[in-house]
């Protein structure tokens, strides 16, 4: 294994890539011990390829998956506050890796958006007729909910991991040793296993990832941003007849939201919202708006919010995620700007496994296998930020959101039309696509061309608030 007889360690000499050359090798063994932090989706990803890898290679490793949730429980017990929209690019990965998500884990098909403004309304319809987007719950759904027929898309990796040779501890892990050869888990206080490689996946809701701050591994935590989910219970009539199957986006001049969503699920209805300094007022207003109330049946109040809470997400992430022995995946490291966290779950928790397996579990096999994929992650959240700062513009003129409806609806009209508008934006609200594909759609001569003359048009135009009809689904929406 490379471990050494000292009883210290110097971690803060693995954060010298050049290090490595000078120092023993450090791999996996047979016998070999991993530690996974987190059992959500980066964490029993990286469960499952690195046991799937081990073995096409012979290796047997021994890995715990540290997790005190239980999924199977409603509410924040079983909670990781997400959203739980699975990208249709994921979707088709996980097919691929020969992991098919369960009809019990979808709770609904998505394959529109509505997308609402103060001008009007419109369905934007999936680039290609078979990509699909799947709204999952993460836990066991809301709290009080009753769903019998629920998988939780969690549990559903977790059991996977399970399957696959892993073993699931319910201890919470409050602190690492780092003074040995190999770190060591600490739980409330008392000392836990040594362990040959230690995976933080633990998001970055994580009191865990404070303390990890003061160790001697040269970690940062991400920047992070508040969001607010809640959920609304309704029932399944109501829910298909107002929202259907599509996702509903609202693009509102409201002050400090990024973004707002309507998610179906069930009888359950998802609301998501990131921004700057999201407080109760901001959500309260949001929800006044005639666009969102015409989401819901005509009452005197929304129904009641079974669930809430204001989880941080990822904005800008750990530059060098990973020292000896240690690596970071998911949200707790490197993930993608406001979409398609679980995408880069995947992607992150795949290329640390392959790292781990196949080159070893240095700091410098990590920085030659595992960080270009966490730059390559980087430089594209840069491209999205220049992507929201044009959309966030756009937003905030109301001549501007005419005009994007209006190339929308015309696209959308047109069946053999290139649906440039159409297409950026799908890709902007589901993350199927990467940022800097989404600004090329938007460099396209035909794009700017297009969107110029509907700015043109909207200065001359009224705003279109007629109802919006699904197709084939008598969905009421007003604009």
């Amino acid at each position: 294994m490379g471990v050494g007889s000292s009883n210290s360690y110097d971690f803060a000499a693995s954060l010298d890539p050049r290090a490595g050359d000078q120092r023993h090798r450090l791999e996996l063994n047979d016998g070999s011990r991993v530690a996974v932090i987190g059992g959500g989706p980066s964490g029993s990803l990286f469960t499952h390829f690195a046991l799937k890898m081990a073995e096409l290679v012979g290796l047997k490793l021994a890995v715990d998956i540290f997790e005190p949730r239980s999924f199977e429980h409603c509410g924040p017990e079983g909670c990781n506050h997400c959203g739980g929209i699975v990208s249709e690019s994921l979707v088709q990965l996980l097919a691929t890796e020969g992991i098919n998500l369960p009809e019990g884990v979808i709770q609904r098909g998505i394959d529109s958006y509505m997308l609402h403004t103060d001008v009007g309304s419109v369905r934007i319809e999936t680039p290609l007729n078979e990509q699909r987007i799947a709204a999952v719950f993460r836990g066991n759904g809301p709290r009080n909910a009753e769903h019998p027929d629920l998988e939780s898309f969690d549990r559903f990796l977790l059991d996977m991991a399970r399957k696959r040779g892993a073993r699931v501890d319910r201890r919470l892990v409050t602190d690492i040793d780092w003074s040995g050869p190999r770190p060591r888990l600490k739980h409330a206080g008392r000392t836990g296993d040594d362990y040959d490689l230690v995976v933080i996946a633990t998001g970055v809701n994580s009191s865990l990832l404070k303390v990890l701050q003061k160790a001697p591994i040269g970690y940062r935590r991400p920047v992070t941003a508040a969001t607010y989910i809640c959920e609304f219970q309704l029932d399944h009539p109501t829910v298909e007849r107002y929202l259907g199957t599509s996702m509903h986006v609202f693009l509102l001049d409201t002050p400090r939201i990024e973004f707002a969503a309507l998610i179906p699920k069930g009888n359950i209805v998802t609301l998501c919202m990131l921004g700057d300094d999201i407080d109760a007022e901001l959500i309260d207003g949001f929800l006044r708006t005639p666009e969102v109330r015409n989401c819901f049946p005509p009452a005197a109040d929304l129904p009641i919010r079974v669930c809430h809470c204001s989880p941080m997400i990822n904005v800008r992430g750990v530059d060098r995620p990973y020292a000896d022995r240690v690596v970071f995946v998911g949200d707790s490291g490197v993930t993608r700007l406001y979409k398609d966290g679980i995408g880069a779950a995947y992607r992150t928790a795949k290329a640390a496994a392959a790292t781990a397996v196949f080159q070893g579990v240095s700091a410098t096999d990590f920085d030659k296998h595992f960080r270009p994929l966490c730059r390559g992650i980087t430089r594209d959240n840069r491209v999205g930020q220049l992507v929201f700062g044009v959309n966030a513009h756009l937003r905030k003129r109301r001549f501007c959101r005419r005009a994007i409806r209006s190339m929308v609806a015309g696209e959308q009209a047109n069946p053999g039309s290139r649906r440039f508008m159409s297409r950026a934006l799908w890709d902007l609200f589901t993350g199927s696509a990467s940022y800097r594909e989404v600004l090329m759609t938007m460099s396209h001569p035909r794009f700017i061309a297009g969107l110029s003359w509907n700015l043109a048009r909207s200065l001359f135009t009224r705003d279109d608030t007629s109802p919006v009809r699904g197709r084939n689904d008598g969905h009421q929406h007003a604009g």
